[in-house]
């Protein structure tokens, strides 16, 4: 397996991935920039792999995205989970498919709670072990936080959306497995998120402050320290949901 985390020029709190099997040729790219669409296809060229699938973990607000740009410039398919409603068309990932990419796989989450569409994906290198390596957790999990659930309204039964993806999923998965997030600090789309920009189960389990077990208690909490909206927010939404 290859896996390459980057860092976004343009706004350091920004994670985008690429990874896959190097060995088979395949690989998928994970929400990716607007500004950042050559870098992926330098990388794929490098790589020596093909770009089977372009993931955007849910509609963001944060950034205009590139993924359905760099799917149509690579040959791949654009992913967003099938309850996403933009304005043309898309591969639907449905919770619990696995996308196969030579030797590895990725096993899509649906996590409701940042948006109604987020989803993570939950990756494994069948070459070495059928067990789940890392989990990109997009916005709903963060190294030292969680997502923002108030972004689209109804803040309080999607602050509920959240706590439940983060214990009933996520915080279910084996200790070992390796978050990587789609932000990191000075992202808006949370409170409190660590510089770090990788962190485990385990870890977050016992020292992030975000995860409150008390439902009732998490909500208020998260909907009480929310940082300003993503500058442009509106605009952002527009274009990607419009594709233009």
């Amino acid at each position: 397996m290859f896996f390459l985390q980057r860092t976004v020029p343009s706004d350091a709190s920004s994670l985008a991935y690429l990874f896959g099997c190097g060995g088979k040729g395949h690989a998928i790219a994970v929400d990716v920039h607007a500004e950042d669409v050559d870098w992926f296809l330098q990388q794929a060229a490098q790589q020596a792999v093909k770009i089977d699938y372009v993931i955007d973990t849910h509609i963001h607000a944060d950034h205009v995205s590139g993924g359905r740009e760099l799917a149509q410039r690579c040959g791949g398919e654009y992913c967003l989970h099938e309850s996403s409603t933009p304005q043309f068309a898309f591969t639907a990932l449905k919770d619990g498919q696995v996308l196969t990419i030579g030797n590895v796989t990725a096993q899509v989450l649906h996590t409701p709670g940042h948006t109604a569409d987020s989803i993570c994906l939950l990756v494994s290198d069948v070459r070495r072990s059928a067990e789940p390596w890392f989990l990109l957790s997009g916005h709903t999990l963060f190294v030292g936080g969680a997502g923002r659930p108030d972004l689209r309204g109804e803040e309080e039964r999607m602050g509920g959306l959240l706590h439940d993806s983060l214990f009933n999923k996520l915080l279910t998965l084996p200790d070992h497995v390796e978050i990587f997030p789609g932000a990191q600090a000075g992202s808006v789309c949370g409170a409190g998120i660590s510089g770090k920009p990788s962190s485990t189960i385990a870890f977050e389990k016992r020292f992030n402050t975000a995860l409150l077990a008390d439902k009732d208690e998490f909500v208020a909490t998260i909907l009480g320290n929310l940082p300003p909206h993503p500058e442009g927010m509106a605009e952002i939404i527009c274009r990607n949901v419009t594709g233009e």
